[in-house]
C-alpha cells in the first residue's frame, strides 16, 4: 500500500469540497437565481416504480439480506450494497423512465492517457442498455476522437467533446472541474440530459454499474471513512470563517467527491448542503473504490475504482 497517492488524493478531495462548498452558496445569493437550482427544471423525474407484466425475477425476502452492513440511513434512504437490490428489477423500472443520463469527466493534460480505459470499460459495465452521453473536457479536442473512434458504444450511447484551457497546476484543473461543469451544463447539457454523474477519469468500471445508482440526489461514501470514523474526525472545512464551515459535532457521513450523481439542477447542492438537505440515495464504497486498497469483507464487489498511478508523471507541475 503506498502512503504518498493517498495524501495527494486527501489534499484533492479537501480542496475540492472547500470549493464545492463556496460555490454552492454563492450561487444561493445570486439574485437573479431563484434557489441554489442552476438548471431550470426539464420535467424528467424518477417515476412510478413499474415494471413490464411478465418480467421473470426471484422472489423477494422479508428474512434474508445483508446483516453486516447497515442498508438504509436514518432518514430512511437507501444505503446500496451488492446483495441489497436485484438488478433485474431495478434496471426494469428504471428503462421505463428512459433517462438521459451525462457522464462528465476531464481529461486535461496526460490525464488523456485514462480515456479509453474508462470509456471501454463504462460501455462493458455502466448503465448498460441506458441512454448515456460521455461529456469529455479536454485541452487536447482533437486527440479524443482517435481515442474514442477505437471504442465500440452502444445503442443510445455517445461522446461529446468540450474544449477547455490547459493548467500548469493539477490544483487548477481540481478546482477548475465545477467551474467548467457549471458552464456546460447551463449552455448544453441540460438540454442533452435528464441526470448527470461527475466522475474522475482516472478510474475504470470492473463490474456491473446499474440504475441502483440513479436517485435524485446521490452520494458514495469515501472509503476511507465509511466504517468506523466519528464524525469529528472527518476531514470537513472546519473553519468558521468559510462558507463550507461544518462544526466538529455535526456531520452524518464522509462523502467522495470524485463520483457525484442527481438530477442535473441538484447537482450544484453538494457538500455542506448534503448535510442539511439529505441525499435520496447513498451508494457504499462499492461504487468507488481505488486500486491502491485491499478490498475488506463487506466489499462484496468492486464497481469502479480508482487507479494507481505515478503523480509526477500525470500532474502538470509534477504532483507539487
Amino acid at each position: 500500500m503506498c502512503y504518498f497517492p493517498k495524501i495527494h488524493n486527501l489534499v484533492i478531495l479537501t480542496c475540492f469540497l472547500i470549493f464545492l462548498g463556496a460555490v454552492c452558496r454563492y450561487l444561493s445569493t445570486l439574485s437573479n437565481i431563484p434557489s441554489l437550482s442552476v438548471c431550470p427544471d426539464n420535467g424528467w423525474r424518477i417515476g412510478d416504480l413499474k415494471i413490464q407484466t411478465g418480467l421473470k425475477y426471484a422472489q423477494p425476502s422479508t428474512q434474508r439480506g445483508r446483516t453486516d452492513v447497515n442498508s438504509v440511513t436514518n432518514w430512511n434512504a437507501p444505503l446500496v450494497w451488492e446483495g441489497t437490490f436485484d438488478p433485474v428489477v431495478v434496471d426494469a423500472i428504471y428503462k421505463k423512465m428512459n433517462p438521459r443520463v451525462a457522464v462528465l469527466v476531464f481529461a486535461v493534460g496526460n490525464y488523456i492517457r485514462f480515456l479509453k480505459g474508462l470509456l471501454e470499460s463504462g460501455e462493458k459495465y455502466f448503465l448498460i442498455d441506458f441512454r448515456v452521453t460521455y461529456y469529455i473536457f479536454t485541452d487536447q479536442e482533437e486527440d479524443v476522437p482517435k481515442i474514442t473512434s477505437q471504442i465500440k458504444m452502444g445503442r443510445g450511447r455517445k461522446t461529446s467533446v468540450v474544449a477547455i484551457p490547459s493548467a500548469s497546476r493539477w490544483q487548477d484543473v481540481v478546482l477548475g472541474r465545477m467551474k467548467w461543469a457549471t458552464i456546460t451544463i447551463e449552455k448544453q447539457i441540460r438540454d442533452e440530459a435528464d441526470y448527470a454523474f461527475m466522475m474522475d477519469i482516472d478510474s475504470v468500471f470492473y463490474d456491473r454499474f446499474g440504475a441502483e445508482s440513479l436517485g435524485q440526489l446521490t452520494a458514495v461514501l469515501h472509503r476511507g471513512y465509511y466504517k468506523d470514523t466519528k464524525r469529528d474526525q472527518f476531514p470537513y472545512e472546519r473553519r468558521p470563517t468559510s462558507k463550507a464551515f461544518i462544526p466538529y459535532d455535526e456531520g452524518d457521513y464522509y462523502y467522495t467527491a470524485a463520483m457525484l450523481g442527481g438530477y442535473l439542477e441538484d447537482m450544484y447542492k453538494l457538500v455542506k448542503y448534503l448535510l442539511y438537505n439529505k441525499p435520496t440515495k447513498v451508494l457504499s464504497p462499492e461504487y468507488l473504490w481505488s486500486d491502491y486498497d485491499e478490498e475488506p469483507d463487506d466489499i462484496q464487489v468492486v464497481r469502479l475504482s480508482q487507479l494507481i498511478k505515478n503523480y509526477k508523471e500525470v500532474r502538470p507541475n509534477g504532483g507539487q
